[in-house]
């Protein structure tokens, strides 16, 4: 079970600051983003967990900043890591870490860039960032490539680790295409917001499909009217 917990923000200035695994690495919030990768780790113990993505029902449901914060842990352990942002519909990764977005998996997808010329390298150590480049007119498409599958392999030769950043599952069609050639998937639901149907469907899914459902974190639970809310997964 992955279960995490956070500080309740109010209307912070930059999603910078969701990166709390950097800012405040020893907090209990960080700890619990540990515990997530620990688990992950653990999830397997036949097959090699390398790559995950993150995806949720819909939007607003904290996947982006949960992404980010796993792939900072997993870096500050010394495995050299990959964050790419396939939301190619609306990426967000690049605020988040503060980069360009001019070049990203959109140019490489499209051969107009080598996945070296589009990487870029974080304020962390051991995490580089791809972000999504220009919004291309056929996402689905592009993610359901040959080129995607062998992006894919070129990364697992560079990298310990690659974390995808996916759009909501049961908006767009692209989470279940990318699930299909990953190591695993995460769902990330958000208390008071995402409906209990929405989770089942959007679980279901990414079962019948190829997919590993690694887990599910459940974000925004207060705890005792605390200023607390937690994450699970299963």
């Amino acid at each position: 079970m992955f279960q995490m917990f956070q500080r309740r923000k109010t209307a912070p200035t930059s999603k910078i600051r969701h990166l709390i695994t950097q800012l405040n690495p020893r907090s209990p919030i960080s700890e619990q983003f540990r515990t997530i990768r620990t688990n992950i780790q653990f999830s397997s113990v036949d097959e090699k967990i390398q790559s995950i993505l993150v995806t949720s029902p819909s939007a607003a449901n904290g996947k982006s900043m949960t992404a980010a914060n796993i792939a900072t842990v997993y870096a500050q352990q010394g495995m050299k890591t990959l964050l790419i942002d396939a939301d190619l519909r609306k990426p967000t990764v690049h605020y988040t870490f503060r980069l360009s977005n001019l070049r990203g998996l959109s140019n490489v997808l499209v051969g107009e860039a080598e996945l070296e010329q589009a990487v870029e390298s974080s304020d962390i150590e051991n995490l580089d960032i791809l972000s999504c480049g220009p919004i291309p007119p056929n996402p689905a498409e592009l993610l359901a490539s040959r080129r995607m599958k062998e992006l894919l392999e070129e990364t697992k030769k560079l990298y310990d680790f690659i974390i995808f950043d996916m759009p909501p599952a049961l908006a767009v069609t692209d989470a279940k295409i990318l699930a299909n050639i990953v190591d695993g998937s995460l769902l990330v639901i958000r208390s008071g917001l995402t409906e209990t149907d929405e989770a089942e469907k959007t679980a279901e899914m990414l079962q019948d499909s190829k997919a590993r459902l690694l887990g599910a974190v459940l974000n925004d639970r207060p705890k005792n009217g605390s200023n607390y809310y937690y994450y699970y997964g299963s």
